[in-house]
């Protein structure tokens, strides 16, 4: 699996996640989102430049308290196209994974 693919001005984040086990979903959705805008920059693109996000929840009752950190962090004007759907996660202690494709700066 690649952490990061790029094609040609485009580029793909696998799923991000949170690695710290014991964090509520608004903590593990703020790792993730640093995640991305960290990545992003180093592969020369920011979270102006996402054209599409899926996000997925361990239990969609997490969606409010995820989109509250969401709303905080993206940038008015620069919504991506965005998916949110509830699945099952590699670990149960997992609660939000996102996956990013951005254009390059």
């Amino acid at each position: 699996m690649s952490r990061v693919v790029e094609h040609k001005d485009t580029i793909y984040l696998c799923g991000q996640t949170c690695g710290e086990p014991d964090t509520d979903i608004k903590e593990q959705t703020q790792v993730v989102l640093q995640k991305i805008s960290d990545l992003l920059e180093q592969y020369g693109s920011s979270p102006k430049h996402m054209l599409s996000v899926t996000i997925y929840l361990r239990d969609m009752a997490h969606f409010k308290a995820m989109n509250e950190v969401w709303d905080a962090w993206v940038v008015a004007g620069f919504e991506p196209a965005r998916a949110c759907v509830e699945a099952r996660m590699a670990r149960d202690t997992l609660l939000v994974e996102m996956t990013v494709t951005a254009a390059k700066i």
